[in-house]
């Protein structure tokens, strides 16, 4: 015994097609947050760094970057700092991580003393990982009567 299911009505055609307009939206939306987040990633203090022939080193995705200005004032990120109270900004922006890479940026004309004097106050703070930042640059030659 056989039925008939069909009562006539119109056939419904399969549509082949895909429908992208959410697919562009998520993209288009995608699009202004990676905008507005890029230049947040950055940091805004004016540094002419010395130039370097190391072999670059794979970037943390925070990195925490200490500034030494011309004026010896220090900045982590855009946000001045004082020197006293270095060790407790650090444990802010690490949630009291004393194993995270401070990245240390100073301008070439800070003194090596200078230098020092921050990282020292760096170690007394409990922050023992400390790389220093500078432009990629070629191998500059060594100045005459000094061992390579």
């Amino acid at each position: 015994m056989a039925a008939n299911l069909d009562h006539g009505g119109e056939d419904l055609v399969e549509n082949h097609d895909i429908n992208v307009t959410p697919f562009i939206d998520v993209i288009l939306v995608l699009l202004i947050i990676f905008m507005v987040a890029a230049p947040l990633a950055t940091v805004d203090i004016q540094v002419e760094l010395p130039t370097s022939n190391a072999q670059q080193q794979p970037r943390p995705e925070k990195p925490v970057f200490l500034s030494i200005n011309k004026s010896l004032d220090l900045s982590l990120g855009n946000d001045a700092v004082p020197r006293d109270g270095i060790g407790r900004v650090l444990d802010a922006a690490t949630n009291n991580d004393r194993q995270q890479r401070i990245f240390v940026r100073a301008d070439k004309s800070v003194p090596y003393g200078d230098v020092m004097e921050v990282m020292n106050l760096l170690r007394a703070s409990g922050y023992l990982k400390v790389a220093l930042v500078g432009l990629e640059g070629a191998a500059q030659p060594a100045a005459p009567g000094t061992a390579p």
